[in-house]
């Protein structure tokens, strides 16, 4: 950790108090979590006391006081989710990631969580990794999920995706190519 990118952050911010939970939503952007450091550095730059720091960093789910993985995988275990095998999926996860739930991977890659909800209910069983929404997941699929993802999950191949199509773009004065590097 870098006091200098700490800084530069909450200078970002104007130092402002109200601005705290964008400071630290950047902060963990940065290192994957919020290391103790810069909650000092944090605190001292902003003149917010770290009490109120940890209070809002413990509030809050998304926030994080240890390291996560690359990637984070969240498989639900609400009601809807559970009593169509939620707990078979967490399980086939820590298979195959050699983890428990509330873990990281030896090699950083991946940490597996189990929520309560991610609001899906119909489509149940849920995984979310990385904001990818995985539905009506079960056992067999956990390794298909896990390639996806070593694969990237952004990844598309253009010229394979139907959604992407090449549109003529013209000015509406002069009726030239906007697509004319040169012009």
């Amino acid at each position: 950790m870098k006091q200098e990118h700490i800084v530069n952050i909450i200078d970002k911010y104007d130092r402002k108090q109200g601005e705290i939970i964008s400071i630290l939503e950047d902060v963990q952007s940065q290192y994957s979590y919020l290391p103790k450091g810069a909650l000092k550095i944090v605190s001292e730059k902003t003149g917010v006391p770290m009490v109120d720091i940890y209070g809002i960093v413990t509030f809050y789910k998304s926030f994080s006081l240890e390291p996560k993985g690359e990637h984070h995988i969240s498989v639900c275990l609400g009601t809807a989710c559970h009593v169509r095998g939620g707990q078979a999926i967490v399980e086939a996860f820590e298979r195959e990631l050699g983890i428990n739930a509330g873990e990281v991977t030896v090699d950083s890659k991946f940490t597996l969580e189990t929520v309560n909800c991610l609001g899906a209910c119909a489509l149940g069983p849920i995984v979310v990794v990385d904001g990818h929404y995985f539905s009506k997941v079960d056992v067999s699929k956990v390794k298909k999920i896990l390639k996806k993802t070593r694969k990237g999950l952004d990844k598309i191949e253009v010229s394979a995706d139907e959604r992407v199509f090449p549109v003529e773009v013209k000015c509406s004065r002069c009726n030239h190519s906007l697509m004319d590097e040169s012009f």
